[in-house]
Formats: C-alpha cells, sequence, structure tokens
C-alpha cells in the first residue's frame, strides 16, 4: 500500500528527530537537506569549518538507509577519480569498467570548491542527468542518487569558485551558521557524555527508512498540489530578481521551477497536500542565495544576496 502524505509527514518527522539527536541546533539546515532530498534535488551546505555539515550529510543518510558515499575535493582530484575508469586486468576480456563513488544513493562532495573546475564539471551530467559517460558508453546512476556537498566561505586560498552552471545544478543552498549558547551547551554535553563525531559509528543512527521508502516519499510530492495563485507569486519573487538594481544577474527560470519543487516538498514536510505562501517564502533564500549575484557596489557596502531577497519578499503581496 502506498504512502499517504499524513504517513509521510510522520515518518519525515522521525528522520527529522533522529538527526537531530546527532545535529543540535541547526533545524533550519536539516529542513533544506529534507526537501532537496524529497524534491530529488542537490544541497550545497555552506559553513566554517567545525559545524557539522559533513555530520550532517552522514548522520542523515543513515536515518534515510541509504548508502553513503564521501569525496574528499583537493586541487589534485581527477575526473574519473569520480566518475570511475575503464581497466585491463584481464587482455583477454578487455577493458572492464571500474565504477567510482559516484556510483551510490547519498555522495558528500566534501569542499568541493577545493578541486578545479574540470573535475567539478565531472559531477555535471550525474547531478543533471543522473548518468555518467565513460569513454562513450553512458551508465545511469541509481534513482535516489543525492549529491550534497560542502564549501567553506573564508577560506579562499586554494579553492575554485563554483562555475554558475555548477551552482544551478543545486536545488538549495543552506547555510550553517555558528549553534546558540544553548544549542553549543548541549553539544559539549553530548561530547562529555562521550560522543565523538569523528568515530563513523557515532554519526550513525538506526535507519528509519529505506530505499524502498525513500522513493515513496519522493513520490509523494508528485501529488502537492500548486494553486495557479502560488505558481503567479513564485513568477513574481524569481522575475523581481530581474528588475532588482542590487542584482546584476537575476534568477533563472529554473530557478523559478526549483522553488516550487523545493515549496511542494516542504509541503509534504508539513503533511499537507498543497503548497502555501510560507513554503515559497520560507524556500526562498534557500532556493535562490546562489543563483543570483549581487552588484559589487552592494557587496562593498557590506549588504548580502539574503538581504536583497527579503527586501523583495516585502515589496512582493502574498497571496491570501
Amino acid at each position: 500500500m502506498s504512502l499517504s502524505i499524513e504517513q509521510g509527514a510522520e515518518l519525515l518527522r522521525h528522520v527529522r528527530a533522529s538527526v537531530a539527536t546527532r545535529i543540535v541546533g541547526q533545524d533550519a539546515a536539516i529542513d533544506d537537506a529534507l526537501v532537496a532530498f524529497l524534491a530529488r534535488g542537490h544541497l550545497l551546505i555552506e559553513g566554517v569549518p567545525g559545524t557539522a555539515k559533513t555530520l550532517l550529510v552522514r548522520t542523515l543518510s543513515s536515518a534515510l538507509g541509504l548508502r553513503f558515499t564521501r569525496i574528499q575535493f583537493t586541487p589534485d582530484l581527477m575526473p574519473s577519480d569520480v566518475t570511475g575508469v575503464s581497466m585491463q586486468r584481464d587482455p583477454a576480456r578487455g577493458f572492464e569498467f571500474q565504477p567510482g563513488p559516484v556510483f551510490t544513493q547519498i555522495l558528500l562532495g566534501d569542499e568541493i570548491n577545493r578541486a578545479p573546475a574540470k573535475t567539478q564539471s565531472a559531477l555535471l551530467e550525474a547531478m543533471g542527468e543522473r548518468q555518467v559517460t565513460v569513454d562513450g558508453t553512458s551508465r545511469p546512476l541509481d534513482p535516489l542518487f543525492t549529491v550534497f556537498a560542502t564549501q567553506n566561505p573564508v577560506e579562499h586560498e586554494g579553492t575554485y569558485p563554483l562555475p554558475e552552471a555548477q551552482l544551478d545544478r543545486f536545488l538549495l543552498k543552506t547555510l550553517i551558521n555558528y549553534p546558540s549558547k544553548d544549542a553549543e551547551l548541549e553539544m559539549l554535553a553530548h561530547h562529555e557524555a562521550g560522543f565523538d563525531p569523528e568515530r563513523a559509528a557515532d554519526a550513525m543512527v538506526p535507519p528509519v527508512l529505506d530505499a524502498a521508502r525513500a522513493a515513496e516519499l519522493r513520490a509523494l510530492i508528485d501529488g502537492v498540489r500548486v494553486a495557479p495563485e502560488i505558481r503567479e507569486y513564485i513568477a513574481a519573487i524569481t522575475r523581481a530578481t530581474r528588475d532588482e538594481a542590487a542584482i546584476s544577474l537575476g534568477a533563472s527560470p529554473r530557478a523559478s521551477v526549483s522553488l516550487m519543487r523545493a515549496a511542494r516538498a516542504a509541503a509534504v514536510l508539513e503533511g499537507r497536500a498543497y503548497a502555501t505562501p510560507d513554503d515559497v517564502k520560507d524556500r526562498v533564500p534557500s532556493a535562490l542565495r546562489h543563483r543570483v549575484t549581487l552588484s559589487p557596489e552592494l557587496e562593498v557596502e557590506g549588504r548580502s544576496v539574503d538581504d536583497v531577497l527579503a527586501a523583495i519578499l516585502l515589496r512582493i503581496e502574498a497571496p491570501k
């Protein structure tokens, strides 16, 4: 029997609670990760070192009951290190394809901006079409294949900014900031009690789902209704970024689609079969912040993309 929206939301509450036992004080990032996964999208996670970016992905994959692979991106990483390579082990059998780490269900690209553009582009086909082509042969990836990539916003030495085409492949970009005082004290209590995130076993939580259930959850968003006035609201927001003087590059039509997909997934999280204006508003920062470019004058003044997006949301009236 297929899942109902209510049953799916209950399962997702268990997943969320399970991840929150390891990731303290980052509820917004956990929700963004779940929304990206449900919407069949990929997530870019930005935060300073030591804010549990890697731990979030590792814990989420164990709660979802899915295969997890991590790639540490470095300047000398080659595209074949990601996709795999054809090798000749036995001359009688010819070349055999050795799958790379991209053949998984949850892929963590750690510090993705440390690899050069050629290696970053090895992920483009995988993220966009869920397949990889090596030596002229296309090989499909797992239907649940999802990329979670991390990057450090303050370390510029030895990094390669992600090109717009690569950024646009990420459904959402979430920010992991420093935790609140209470959350940090709770984290210290966990460590004092013996928790150590560097031990792989400590990052694991009992699986709430399996691959079949995860696929059913993803299918739920296809049944979420988006009323015409909600679609108009989404289009008004993205189109406003193109006319905004503070933004030199506005959001593309793909951004509108991504925002709608994220809103539908957010509705499933809340157990609803319809999207609301709040579903849209809550996802605007994570769906658009990596798809628009702030004008240089605003950057000099210290304003952020999120500030400009917030101002746009204040100007555009939400449907009742």
